[in-house]
């Protein structure tokens, strides 16, 4: 008997590549300013992105006030047109080269696929649609007000799909947006740990790979 009858996942870092998101678009920006080529963008994006998700506001807006003020940690400046213009190529960023497939061969095992996002809800239909990304359906930060790590897109979803924890697998890269939360509520979680990070001593999920591909194989 299968265990699992919905597998639900964050979106940017698990099935987009969130990260050369932010360093080939904000760090573009950044390096026309002045930045050296060889500085990473997005270890200092992370956290002061968490910092503006304390108060619930537009993901856009949180995507302009974090590149604003990356752009002041690297004693740069930016207009505010040109962070709302990053803040619009999240829409475009690049799917993993294992997410397409890992998602249609998901669905062809009977897996419902929901996408638990801390986005705007037109900026993740529009991902969905120019990465052809097939799901079953998705929460976002808009849809409950809140961003992870608070419960609130887990209460939704349990709420509209009305199944049990026991039935529910959490899918994500981000130990501190997912996988903590979801441990805590309870539920059963693998990490995808795209960027090859050393885990955490306060987290054990049930599953951990490189890639969401290796999905398929734990789960059959």
């Amino acid at each position: 008997m299968r265990r699992f009858s919905h597998i639900t996942l964050d979106c940017y870092g698990t099935l987009i590549d969130w990260r050369s998101g932010v360093d080939q678009n904000l760090g573009g920006l950044l390096r026309k300013k002045g930045l050296g080529s060889d500085v990473s963008v997005h270890s200092v994006y992370v956290g002061l992105e968490a910092e503006q998700e304390t108060n619930f506001k537009s993901y856009r807006k949180i995507l302009q006030d974090t590149a604003i003020a990356v752009a002041n940690h690297f004693k740069l400046s930016i207009t505010s047109d040109e962070a709302r213009e990053f803040a619009e190529t999240i829409q475009t960023w690049k799917p993993f080269g294992d997410t397409v497939n890992s998602l249609i061969a998901l669905g062809e095992r009977g897996y419902k696929r929901v996408i638990l996002s801390n986005v705007d809800r037109d900026l993740l239909q529009k991902t969905i649609e120019h990465n052809d990304l097939e799901v079953d359906g998705y929460i976002t930060a808009e849809d409950v007000g809140s961003y992870k790590p608070s419960i609130g897109h887990w209460t939704r979803f349990f709420e509209d799909y009305k199944i049990a924890k026991r039935e529910t697998l959490h899918v994500a890269q981000s130990v501190y947006h997912d996988i903590i939360p979801a441990t805590e509520i309870g539920l059963a979680n693998a990490w995808i740990n795209r960027y090859g990070e050393a885990k955490p001593t306060r987290i054990e999920p049930m599953w951990i790979m490189p890639e969401l591909a290796g999905m398929l194989e734990v789960l059959d």
